[in-house]
């Protein structure tokens, strides 16, 4: 494959300017660099021999992404694609190595023109994830001055309640896990990964960078920020957003909506204080039971959606590290390693591994009292000793035997009891080794791999807290998967359930113009239905601050 340059432009007075030239597949192989110091020398040297020019040619150069090509474990490669400043953008291109040029996209994001109906109060948003905090930030900025409401505590207040959770087994239904300031992604891996194609996905990026996040993930082709820094990154996206004007209220419930003549005209804070309001964003994230409940009373059209159960499944990090690269496993320029797999059986579901992390924890997320709830979380360094995985199986709307808006609810909360009641009532989490959970006995010990859920596990049947179809798929994707990554079948792999929450149960219906059936009430974000992640839910959280500006102008 030949190298490919493309040429950033910007129109100045009519007339093209070329002010970068965009070079990639830039290859450098493991053995070429000993110390992660060397890889921007090593880079430099490439791109100098791509572009056929001297070093005193070369303004300077950024990587724009940067990936690792490990099918040949034998000959690692670190491959990159890097934007250069050259001095004659023209000539470089005439002589470079190359057979294609081309300009590259216009990724500049496009400031929306204000609308001209007028707000009579502040816009509030209720919810403080991802979709909450990007259109809360963007709303900030150009004067709407918004309200942020969560049920949840501040990030540090969080973490107290979380700990006391994962240590004692005290839950608190309105600050874990799920809900609180920066919503359930806090508490992960921080992924930045997303199948969508937007040009907000940059503005997400730089947003998280400004605000505290690592640089890298500017051009990493897997980004991750990380639980220990993603706290500290909603923080700062909070505090820009009070500087400019928001207004941010925390243990503030929204317990109903207040309609009149079509639209919304307030919501109600915790069954007493009227807050009157024509424009509510609603980023609930998709574990807000109780909100669901409330809004389809008030009339507001939703419908069940597919979603994904399954367990937690722990191997060694170093088995991992290994099975992806081979010898080169511990070469510092690596780091843990990952994987993403997908199997479809012949019974017609599909089983898939879900929010990898590795090095990370297996960790209690409930949000309601008497279920057990699974998630995974890792920190930036990504050292931990275990790998963790989702392993699901789809479940769809004709698995939930109702045509309630919330029959998905209803069909998490069973198998979240169940997993309760299996693992002692304790919030304990059920746990069986993978041997046995494919021959249907129940375990009686660990071996290499310590369980690393808190509070802790109980050796049992999962077959007790999950669907027969999703176990018997689970059965086959295991066996599936090791021939694919080896190891993962590992006899005394660890799993454990149960893991509900991989995406909303339910999507709330909403317009062209993003609003719900209820004029001014604007769903949004994962817990709508219209996203999956930190940043497909962060870039929906924009498009639908966009939506208000488009129609109000600024307070």
């Amino acid at each position: 494959m030949g190298v490919v340059v493309r040429v950033y432009c910007r129109e100045i007075r009519g007339f093209k300017v070329n002010i970068m030239v965009r070079v990639s597949n830039i290859k450098i192989r493991l053995g070429e660099i000993t110390d992660p110091r060397d890889e921007i020398p090593v880079l430099k040297q490439k791109l100098l021999l791509k572009l056929k020019i001297s070093e005193k040619e070369l303004n300077h150069f950024r990587i724009s992404k940067k990936s690792v090509d490990a099918r040949k474990k034998n000959d690692i490669c670190l491959v990159y694609t890097v934007d250069a400043d050259v001095k004659d953008e023209l000539r470089v291109l005439r002589r470079s190595d190359t057979k294609n040029a081309a300009p590259s996209p216009d990724m500049e994001y496009k400031r929306v023109t204000y609308g001209s109906e007028r707000l009579a109060e502040r816009p509030v948003i209720v919810g403080m994830g991802p979709a909450g905090l990007f259109a809360g930030l963007l709303l900030s900025r150009h004067g709407y001055r918004p309200i942020l409401m969560d049920r949840g505590d501040d990030v540090d207040s969080r973490v107290e309640r979380i700990n006391r959770f994962w240590n004692e087994g005290i839950l608190d239904t309105e600050s874990n896990v799920q809900f609180g300031e920066g919503g359930a992604g806090t508490f992960s891996d921080g992924k930045l990964t997303t199948l969508i194609s937007d040009k907000r996905c940059a503005v997400v990026f730089e947003e998280f960078v400004k605000a505290g996040a690592p640089e890298e993930i500017l051009y990493f082709y897997r980004p991750h920020i990380g639980t220990d820094r993603l706290r500290n990154t909603v923080k700062n996206i909070r505090r820009e957003i009070v500087a400019n004007g928001g207004e941010v209220r925390f243990r503030a419930k929204v317990t109903d909506i207040v309609v009149k003549y079509g639209r919304v005209h307030a919501v109600r804070i915790n069954d007493s204080e009227i807050l009157r309001c024509g424009v509510v964003l609603l980023a609930l994230g998709h574990s807000a039971r109780d909100t669901y409940e409330m809004l389809k009373r008030r009339g507001v059209e939703m419908k069940p959606k597919s979603f994904s159960v399954g367990v937690r499944i722990e191997h060694p990090q170093k088995l991992i590290n290994t099975a992806q690269y081979g010898d080169a496993a511990e070469h510092p320029m690596l780091g843990a390693a990952d994987y993403k797999l997908a199997y479809h059986s012949k019974n017609g579901r599909s089983a898939y591994t879900f929010c990898m992390c590795p090095g990370g924890y297996v960790v209690a997320a409930a949000s309601e009292y008497n279920g057990v709830v699974t998630n995974g979380m890792s920190e930036y360094k990504r050292d931990g000793r275990n790998a963790n995985a989702a392993l699901l199986v789809g479940v769809s709307p004709s698995d939930f035997m109702s045509d309630d808006p919330l029959a998905g609810v209803e069909f998490q909360r069973k198998w979240e009891r169940l997993a309760f009641q299996s693992g002692g009532e304790n919030y304990m989490a059920p746990a069986q080794l993978t041997e046995d959970f494919l021959n249907d006995r129940r375990s009686t010990g660990f071996g290499r791999v310590t369980p690393t859920y808190r509070p802790g596990v109980a050796l049992s049947g999962l077959r007790d807290c999950l669907p027969g179809y999703v176990v018997e798929t689970m059965k086959e994707a295991i066996l599936y998967f090791d021939t694919k990554l080896k190891g993962f079948a590992m006899p005394d792999g660890v799993l454990t359930g149960v893991e509900t929450r991989s995406s909303a149960p339910v999507r709330i219906n909403r317009s062209e113009n993003f609003t719900a059936n209820i004029d001014g009430l604007y769903p949004v974000g994962e817990g709508a239905g219209y996203a999956g992640g930190i940043m497909s839910s962060a870039v929906d959280g924009i498009r639908t601050a966009e939506k208000v500006m488009e129609r109000y102008s600024p307070l």
